[in-house]
């Protein structure tokens, strides 16, 4: 049983719009598995935060630059003792892979699906508070209404354009996840400030605390220097407030 509560915050804006992906992915898996109007509806939805995502940032280009220094760091440890040869032949492998496809496909990821007439008026019309009813959308109405085995088919086909992306980026997030330091730290009165070593490449922080302490983890800063404040949740309508108690916890630096 997990004991601990764990706090994940991007120290750059590229690890970030990854992490809010990654979450994306996970919602949109989790609704597409589900047989109900509900679960379709949602994930619909969150397809279309997906899509959102992507017309506002260049992300093919991203997660190449990042697919490509993964690959040369880890090239550049291949020889190092203790190293396992064979596991690391076949990540290098994953990567490169991953990147040919990426390099392979042309134009805006997903562009095509948002050319569908149903997804541009389920596009339109989510901007309005339940403006997908039957009566607004008679075209996306009966879609929820076709048997599982076609919905299921559809969102697999709308989602498939966003498949190798989605493969990099839990690539890279593990890579990132997996190559870190921890120490036992302790917020005095509910407070922990420190800073980063600047010749370090550090991606992410995370931050663990018993899931019996009252307390959530509020953070803040950049790549250089942090500040922690461990809240207290809202009560009687109250706004959350720093404690005043010590709070012990796990800090985890990330790098890669």
């Amino acid at each position: 049983m997990n004991t601990t509560v764990t706090y994940e915050f991007p120290l750059n804006e590229r690890i970030r719009v990854f992490i809010r992906l990654e979450q994306l992915f996970q919602q949109f898996s989790h609704f597409s598995a589900g047989s109900t109007e509900a679960d379709k509806r949602a994930a619909i939805a969150v397809l279309l935060d997906i899509m959102s995502i992507f017309r506002r940032n260049d992300l093919k280009s991203e997660i190449l630059k990042e697919l490509d220094r993964n690959a040369k760091t880890l090239n550049k440890i291949a020889d190092n003792e203790g190293v396992d040869s064979e596991k690391l032949q076949n990540i290098l492998l994953q990567l490169a892979q991953i990147s040919k496809k990426l390099y392979a496909s042309t134009g805006k990821v997903g562009i095509n699906v948002m050319e569908s007439d149903l997804f541009q008026s389920i596009a339109q019309r989510s901007s309005i508070p339940g403006g997908t009813c039957s009566f607004d959308l008679p075209e996306y109405h009966f879609w929820l209404a076709q048997d599982e085995a076609t919905r299921r088919r559809d969102l697999e086909l709308w989602s498939s354009p966003f498949n190798d992306i989605r493969l990099g980026i839990d690539l890279i997030l593990s890579f990132i996840r997996s190559s870190n330091s921890s120490s036992q730290e302790v917020a005095t009165a509910g407070f922990f400030q420190f800073s980063l070593d600047r010749s370090q490449p550090f991606q992410m922080l995370k931050i663990s605390v018993d899931s019996a302490i009252p307390c959530f983890a509020e953070i803040s800063g950049g790549k250089h220097r942090c500040t922690i404040r461990f809240m207290e949740p809202a009560l009687d309508e109250k706004r959350p407030a720093q404690t005043q108690e010590d709070i012990p916890f796990t800090l985890t630096c990330c790098l890669f």
